[in-house]
């Protein structure tokens, strides 16, 4: 029996790289690679081998016959990304490799000099350009995070109840005790150290900074109390060490989330979900304590555009859809939403089977079990309130009586000082992973791309950044010097 990947794919293609019979797709060097909302397995070349399965770093691929409740839908959602597809060319024979001697696969000339690198940020993208570093050059590498604990998005960005896909975070940390890595927590680049003081000290920087500033909405009373950024939100429940534990409130019977990405999932999720279900998790002590005394009844998803261009993934959508405890609804107010949920595929067709309400939004939520709403067609004008958010009027027109409004419109990265950067875009501008203008200095990850793809993106994301650094070395544009002076002696100092 065929294998299948399901909910929490990461899209890094490690399941790609293993697969004897190339079953697994899309493959990174396909168009649609890093479009598609995760891999598939194709169930007619699959030989049940099972690597794919030990390979994957997040737990997302189960033989398609054991799959049970939720999950049981991927086997579909496998089979029929290959209805329409020609069949892949499988491989004559499983691959299996030759053993030998170790070798560095990046061609650096033996009498290099063992460069020494700098990796600013200990989220995915920063350590998917380590792994690249360590297991194929002979780099040494400085790790460097503004925060004491290593892990960034995948510690503080992931929701608790999602352990798999925080599992990943496993195999980045197997790197930090290789004996080519330092790690130098506690440091921030502007603060503690500078940016050309980094460059002095290394042959090269790589940047790995993210992007963790929430986008606005434009709106008028977007600053007032209850109004808060998704960021806030996620940083909070996961116990991010900038964030109060008193930062989000509780109180309000109805909570609009603007935006219906994953992460807007993600807090819809947290919010309406049972303590107790919780409680088993790496949510936050103090999050989880406010979230047995919570007063929310009601989440609604307001979305500018109709159910067909939701800005979610499928596998999110159904996981939602199938909670039993907490109904999910479509408010059919506008008609375009019901006639694109009937006539539509893809993620429209995705919301047939559930609930539809003509809700009015003037009166509170009714008793009863937590639920959450998903409004479309519905853009936000204003944040109604004197001293403390009373509602959000929307295209309509419409006032959603709420206590709290959440923008999860979106990232965008901050700049860093002593480094460019791109007000428009939220980056930092660079060719192919090169900062633009400094020598030595490069970015990975959505510091470098913007917040786009996921966890699983910046692996292909770092391969071409690490790529560009090799190729300056190797052509002469970075010099390598045997020695520069150590960062530890400027740190404490």
């Amino acid at each position: 029996m065929a294998f299948a990947i399901t909910q929490t794919c990461c899209n890094d293609a490690t399941c790609v790289s293993v697969c004897p019979v190339n079953c697994i797709h899309p493959t990174p060097d396909e168009p649609d690679f890093g479009t598609t909302e995760m891999l598939y397995v194709d169930p007619e070349t699959c030989i049940d081998c099972g690597a794919c399965a030990d390979a994957c770093p997040v737990d997302a691929i189960f033989p398609a016959d054991l799959l049970t409740g939720p999950l049981q839908v991927y086997a579909g959602i496998n089979a029929d990304f290959y209805a329409d597809r020609a069949p892949a060319a499988a491989s004559p024979a499983p691959n299996f490799h030759q053993w030998g001697p170790p070798a560095f696969g990046r061609d650096i000339p033996s009498d290099f000099a063992p460069p020494d690198i700098a990796v600013v940020g200990t989220g995915p993208a920063g350590m998917y350009a380590v792994e690249d570093l360590l297991l194929h050059t002979n780099a040494r590498v400085t790790l460097i995070d503004r925060l004491p604990v290593a892990g960034g998005l995948v510690r503080y960005g992931v929701a608790p109840d999602h352990p798999a896909t925080k599992g990943i975070g496993e195999t980045f940390a197997r790197f930090h005790s290789h004996p080519r890595l330092k790690m130098r927590l506690g440091v921030e680049v502007g603060r503690h150290v500078t940016a050309d003081e980094l460059a002095a000290r290394h042959d090269a920087v790589i940047y790995a900074v993210g992007a963790s500033s929430a986008r606005s909405l434009g709106v008028s009373g977007e600053d007032l109390p209850g109004s808060i950024a998704a960021t806030t939100v996620v940083a909070w429940y996961n116990g991010h060490p900038d964030v109060p534990a008193n930062a989000v409130d509780l109180s309000a019977e109805r909570v609009v989330l603007v935006g219906t990405g994953n992460v807007a999932l993600d807090v819809a999720r947290i919010l309406t979900a049972d303590p107790d279900d919780l409680a088993g998790t790496t949510i936050a002590p103090h999050a989880l304590e406010r979230l047995r005394s919570s007063k929310i009844r009601e989440v609604v998803l307001l979305a500018r555009r109709g159910p067909e261009d939701a800005a979610y993934t499928s596998p999110e959508l159904i996981a939602l859809a199938q909670r039993t405890d907490v109904p999910l609804v479509v408010d059919t107010a506008d008609p375009r939403t019901a006639a694109a949920i009937d006539a539509g595929e893809g993620k429209a067709a995705l919301l047939r089977g559930l609930d539809r309400e003509m809700v009015d939004w003037t009166a509170p939520p009714a008793d009863g079990l937590r639920r959450i709403v998903l409004r479309f067609h519905s853009a936000p004008l204003e944040i109604t309130g004197d001293h403390q958010v009373r509602g959000l009027r929307v295209t309509g027109p419409v006032e959603i009586a709420a206590g709290q409004v959440v923008r999860a419109v979106g990232y965008r990265g901050r700049p860093v000082p002593g480094l460019p950067f791109d007000e428009a875009a939220g980056t930092i501008p660079n060719t192919a992973g090169r900062i633009d203008g400094r020598t030595g200095s490069y970015v990975v990850g959505w510091i470098k791309r913007g917040p786009s793809g996921g966890i699983g993106a910046n692996r292909t994301c770092a391969k071409e950044t690490v790529a560009t650094l090799l190729d300056d070395i190797t052509s002469g544009r970075l010099p390598v010097r045997a020695r520069r002076s150590p960062l530890a002696g400027l740190l404490r100092r």
